[in-house]
């Protein structure tokens, strides 16, 4: 039923070590509050960059079109795939079907990286989100991103909610996951380079 369209912007470091130059810190620790710290990581910024705020991070997971998913297949190997989301109430959320790939490997584990930003690279802000998926089931919840899915990408995409999931008045259905998360990177390109992260546990 076409839940994912298809498009990585690679810029960046491993992003796994913790910065050393940490902003104030922001909101209160929950994904819909803001993360509990903002670090810049000075190794892989400008001289006179500053930490991107989490405010300019957030404006582009609620616009950005695309993203990358990437999940872990039962033999450990990875799995990527370009799909449509969702950002509401400090959470992505994404849709597939049952029987995709992806859902399979979600059913054995839950630890997901979504990626968006621009193909570019001297401009633009790429981010990598890291969290745990989790299957939403609550009606009203579902109608609620039922509905944001049509408003940002237009009617083609409208679902109807039945039975914990979304259903194409074309035909078939989809599981819809959310993921809180657990930690961002954000890589600022351009002449003012920048490596910022927002941790949220």
């Amino acid at each position: 039923m076409g839940t994912h369209q298809n498009t990585d912007t690679g810029v960046g470091t491993d992003g796994d070590t913790a910065g050393t130059a940490a902003a104030p810190a922001a909101g209160h620790g929950t994904p819909e509050q803001g993360p509990l710290s903002t670090t810049l990581d000075p190794r892989y910024s400008a001289p006179e960059a500053e930490a991107v705020p989490w405010s300019a991070a957030e404006d582009l997971l609620h616009s950005a079109e695309v993203f990358w998913l990437t999940t872990v297949r039962p033999d450990g190997r990875p799995h990527v795939t370009p799909l449509l989301a969702v950002w509401q109430h400090g959470a992505l959320h994404f849709a597939t079907g049952a029987e995709e790939r992806k859902a399979r490997n979600l059913a054995q584990n839950q630890q997901v990286i979504l990626t968006t930003g621009t193909n570019t690279l001297s401009d633009g802000l790429d981010l990598v989100v890291e969290g745990e998926a989790a299957l939403v089931s609550d009606t009203d919840r579902l109608i609620s991103l039922a509905t944001a899915w049509s408003t940002k990408y237009g009617p083609d995409w409208h679902f109807d909610v039945a039975d914990g999931a979304f259903h194409h008045p074309d035909g078939g259905s989809a599981l819809v996951f959310t993921v809180p998360p657990h930690r961002v990177f954000g890589f600022g390109k351009g002449p003012t380079s920048s490596q910022t992260r927002w941790d949220f546990t």
